[in-house]
């Protein structure tokens, strides 16, 4: 399932190329003085620490792209995964072995390891949350801070994690947030308007209001019109309060500054769900090698 959501990316191929054409240029110099083109090497993708993988389609990926772009495909390239996404990985596991042109192997190796290393960050810190709310019903939820052009890798990799996906952009879901509120005139008018909008355009999408205050949350409540609130930088007794007065009507949302240390006791509020940007933004990435055989 994992593999069928990175090949339905649909340009994967030219974000790998866009990431190249950044690195590469009009050519890996230090490769072409220095290495033959009929020389053949091996080599290793090794762990440094343990961690959840992921990106190793894409890692694989980049290196085919290099060997036909840049060096028209003069040597095969054979390449073996030891380890799939998703999978736990330990310091000295080895993930994946390449053979083919040497040339090849140097030129795709950085933008190889940038992808796997950010994207196993992801994976393993999400991996880490998910573990603290075990036992709870309460789910993890990604965001849209994410990297420029790497959004559904990321979220990719957070659902490697084991965490789930929210909107994926601004087009697949109605989030009326404090400025669509403030700019609207209130909650009743964006609603309304939203509403409205949505019916006028024949768009079958879902609404979610984000909500500051046990006030707006009545507002909202006595208005109706929504399917999920988001409850934002509420403390954890409001929280509380807030999931209570709600009472199964809508679906419920917390966000705001959650981190490793509070997420469970947020969860035990009974909220459904919890979002947290700094899975995708705010993370370390997982320390991988490249080594030769």
């Amino acid at each position: 399932m994992l593999f069928d959501m990175m090949t339905s990316i649909p340009n994967l191929d030219q974000l790998i190329r866009l990431a190249l054409l950044e690195d590469v240029g009009d050519g890996d110099h230090s490769t072409l003085a220095c290495i033959p083109p009929t020389a053949a090497a091996s080599a290793k993708m090794v762990a440094k620490q343990e961690g959840i993988l992921c990106g190793s389609e894409v890692g694989q990926r980049t290196f085919q792209l290099v060997n036909d772009d840049y060096y028209h495909g003069r040597m095969p390239l054979v390449i073996k995964p030891l380890k799939t996404d998703g999978d736990p990985v330990a310091k000295g596991d080895v993930l994946m072995t390449i053979e083919g042109a040497a040339d090849t192997i140097l030129t795709a190796e950085r933008t190889a390891l940038n992808y796997m290393q950010r994207l196993s960050g992801i994976a393993t810190q999400t991996h880490r949350m998910m573990q603290l709310l075990d036992g709870i019903g309460t789910r993890l939820l990604d965001t849209r801070k994410t990297t420029p052009n790497m959004r559904l890798l990321e979220k990719y990799a957070v659902k490697c994690g084991g965490g789930t996906n929210h909107r994926i952009g601004l087009y697949d879901m109605v989030m009326l947030k404090d400025n669509h509120i403030d700019f609207a005139g209130g909650i009743a008018c964006a609603i309304d308007r939203t509403r409205q909008y949505l019916r006028h355009h024949g768009l079958d999408l879902k609404i979610e209001i984000e909500v500051r205050s046990l006030d707006e949350l009545e507002q909202v409540l006595a208005h109706g019109g929504v399917e999920r609130i988001m409850l934002d930088n509420f403390d954890i007794p409001t929280l509380r309060e807030a999931v209570r007065r709600i009472g199964g009507r809508c679906e419920t949302e917390a966000s705001g500054g959650i981190t490793d240390q509070t997420l469970r006791p947020y969860a035990e509020t009974g909220v459904d769900f919890i979002s947290v940007g700094a899975l995708t933004h705010h993370i370390q990435s997982l320390d991988i090698s490249l080594v030769k055989n």
